[in-house]
């Protein structure tokens, strides 16, 4: 059989050609490949639906339905990138006035664009006029939901943030913002968490063939899905050693690295140990410290994509002690905060409050209620649970009656100020909707957009300025979630999820289960469920920033058919042996692509230790005249209460001209 026809076999067996939900198409309004809810400029696009004048305005849309490709779908970006490339106003034709005015307009509605026009509602009272503009065909940015109904049966998750928690503890207005909303994360644990539905399942570990020479699951992975030092359970390393394809040497040393209590640096005084390590990779700790054999790494390469976006080569060594990664317990290291920790290790060793609670969409849910606080008719209901089956009224986002408006898929293309920035009085804003430009002006404004974007889109700031907001690069990832029928696979192989270091998703996992309001998890094996794979396209070898880059560029070159193929591939590979067929238990696909995701954060083995306010992320965020920013960006951190923060401090910054 020749490889063409081997191909198109394995197509079959994998079901590429059959038919599962792909839910492009809403009420006859094309999305998802460059349709008309996408604010796609591209020459000869019309907008398709006759019932309204803008996609959001129509009946029935609602794009967490979607399947396919979501994240930065098709629609999102091109506008951006014709502006960077300098073609964009060769098409774009002369802006059309809309003779609109506001208090506020917010660039991005995402996290911290919502909480600043939450903020500021709150300060200068209910009749303040504001505007979210925001280039994607949903509001959230990367807090997205993502909804299935595998046979009738809504199953949600997170496109995007999923984690409520924090490195730190929240400041006073970011856990005010929550607690004004109604969520209680430690109260919302204890109620809603589902400890039981997965209990008898363990995590495992599936070595592949091309990275290791076998295609081999082997379950009860001794410490969790991580295989941590502080192991949850007491299962001994050589015995799941043994299971492996590896040889007795390799076995080995891993058990060595895994369990015994070896200082790696006899007679150096501690501080100097933490110094040594923040300027070493874990990569480098394990060979040239731990002096384990090389084939080790491919075992533990992929251990840090879940917080860094990047592998073992690219993280300092000291972060991997802080976060309880193996190799350290010899070192007598005390866990006290000390300089050349990253933010995210950082907060490992600074005692705070714990509590491990999500919303079944993740922070979407957070997204949505501050929506339904804004615009009061949009999302019914009033409590933290109840918003988990609300159903938005997209319509009313962009009412002429309400104070608070949005524009989905309206990208902002021009920020400057009417007149001098020291003096003017207003700012006018030019944005891109569905192949025409639009004006409009504020009093204020805040670009809640993501950094790279704002030296394009505002000339009128400075080149330090401008600098600094390119500095950091966005880490590049795929949440993919499956529908699937039943999960008797993962029951029989006795396991709720797999990590898979050498294939194209380093992670398969059922969907943590959480009861809320009328939301009910899966509970019986027969049943339909979600199922969770992460991918992050970093390039061992280069910078973490290079890597990211080289991310970004694969993810928009990569198709959704290459996507659905590998996903097919990696779950007929790890569940074959539980009975699991792609081609028959697969229901629906939504990969949410994300090419530039979670904000950069500084790394003390590429970034050099800045003075205090002179990180690119303090000058980059400074006000200029009516603009101000606020992103996650802006604190060179990714987590939901530091974008919180970021939109109070914008505000407060603007509404102190007044």
């Amino acid at each position: 059989m020749n490889s063409d026809k081997a191909n198109h076999a394995r197509d079959r067996e994998l079901g590429m050609r059959r038919a599962i939900t792909r839910r492009d198409f809403l009420d006859g309004i094309a999305v998802g490949a460059g349709g008309a809810l996408a604010s796609v400029w591209l020459p000869g696009l019309t907008f398709a639906a006759e019932s309204a004048h803008f996609a959001q305005d129509a009946p029935g849309y609602n794009p967490p339905a979607l399947t396919g490709m979501r994240g930065s779908h098709p629609g999102a970006f091109e506008v951006a990138h014709a502006l960077r490339d300098g073609n964009f106003w060769e098409t774009a034709g002369k802006p059309i006035d809309t003779h609109e005015t506001y208090d506020l307009i917010v660039v991005g509605a995402g996290m911290s664009g919502l909480a600043a026009a939450y903020f500021y509602r709150k300060q200068a009272g209910p009749s303040a006029r504001i505007l979210i503009l925001d280039n994607h065909d949903d509001f959230g940015g990367h807090a997205k939901r993502n909804e299935f109904r595998p046979g009738g049966r809504l199953l949600l998750a997170n496109g995007g943030t999923v984690a409520i928690e924090s490195p730190f503890p929240y400041s006073k207005e970011a856990r005010g913002l929550l607690t004004e909303l109604g969520i209680d994360p430690p109260a919302l644990e204890k109620k809603c968490m589902d400890r039981d539905v997965y209990r008898g399942l363990e995590s495992s570990y599936f070595f592949d063939k091309e990275t290791f020479g076998v295609d081999r699951l082997v379950a009860g992975f001794p410490g969790g899905s991580y295989g941590l030092q502080a192991a949850e359970g007491k299962k001994a390393w050589p015995e799941f050693l043994a299971k492996t394809p590896f040889s007795a040497a390799i076995q080995r040393d891993i058990a060595r690295i895994q369990e015994e209590k070896v200082d790696y640096m006899p007679g150096v005084p501690q501080a100097e140990k933490k110094a040594r390590l923040c300027h070493m990779s874990y990569k480098d700790f394990l060979l040239n410290v731990a002096k384990a054999h090389p084939d080790v790494i491919p075992f533990y390469q992929t251990r840090t994509h879940g917080l860094y976006g990047i592998g073992i080569d690219a993280v300092p060594a000291l972060d991997c002690w802080a976060v309880n990664f193996p190799g350290f317990q010899g070192l007598d290291l005390d866990r006290v905060p000390s300089q050349g920790l990253t933010f995210t290790a950082l907060g490992e060793v600074t005692p705070q409050e714990r509590y491990h609670f999500h919303f079944p969409d993740g922070n979407a849910s957070i997204a949505r209620m501050l929506v339904r606080s804004l615009i009061l008719s949009s999302v019914p209901g009033n409590t933290a649970e109840d918003i988990i089956t609300a159903k938005v009224d997209y319509s009313r986002l962009d009412g002429n009656g309400s104070p608070v408006r949005m524009r989905l898929s309206s990208t902002a293309v021009g920020v400057r100020h009417v007149g001098d920035p020291a003096s003017a009085k207003e700012v006018e804003v030019t944005y891109a909707r569905e192949n025409k430009a639009y004006t409009v002006r504020g009093k204020g404004v805040v670009l809640a957009c993501w950094n790279m974007v704002i030296p394009y889109l505002c000339e009128e700031l400075s080149a330090k300025q401008k600098t600094a907001l390119r500095y950091g690069v966005k880490v590049p990832l795929v949440y993919t979630v499956i529908a699937i029928k039943n999960w008797t696979s993962f029951h029989k192989l006795g396991i709720r999820g797999a990590s898979c270091p050498g294939m194209y998703h380093s992670s398969v996992n059922l969907d943590q289960p959480v009861n809320i309001g009328d939301y009910k998890c899966s509970h019986l094996p027969d049943e339909p469920i979600l199922v969770r794979m992460l991918r992050t396209p970093c390039q061992p070898g280069l910078s973490a920033r290079d890597q990211q880059r080289a991310g970004h560029y694969e993810l928009l070159a990569t198709p959704f058919e290459t996507l659905e193929r590998n996903i097919r591939d990696q779950l007929a590979r790890v569940l074959g042996g539980g009975g699991f067929d792609p081609a028959r238990d697969i229901e629906a696909i939504t990969v949410n692509r994300w090419p530039h995701g979670y904000a950069y954060e500084y790394n003390p083995l590429w970034d050099p230790d800045w003075p205090q306010g002179q990180r690119p992320c303090d000058i980059a965020r400074q006000r200029l005249g009516r603009i101000t920013i606020a992103n996650s960006d802006a604190a060179a951190a990714a987590y939901t209460d530091q974008a919180i923060d970021q939109g109070y401090r914008a505000v407060q910054e603007l509404l102190s001209l007044s």
